[in-house]
């Protein structure tokens, strides 16, 4: 379970690991992508 900020919803927000999608960005920095379970917005969040 990954803990997420929803901006649309303005709160955080668990979402499952089978939804939670794991990239780089163009630099090389590896972030979090899903999609917001109660209002079906994009989420991004960087991690170490």
């Amino acid at each position: 379970m990954a803990e997420m900020y929803c901006v649309k919803c303005r709160k955080k927000v668990t979402v499952d690991d089978s939804a939670v999608k794991r990239e780089t960005t163009t630099k090389g920095r590896p972030i979090l992508k899903a999609i917001c379970p109660e209002c079906g917005t994009k989420m991004t969040k960087f991690t170490k």
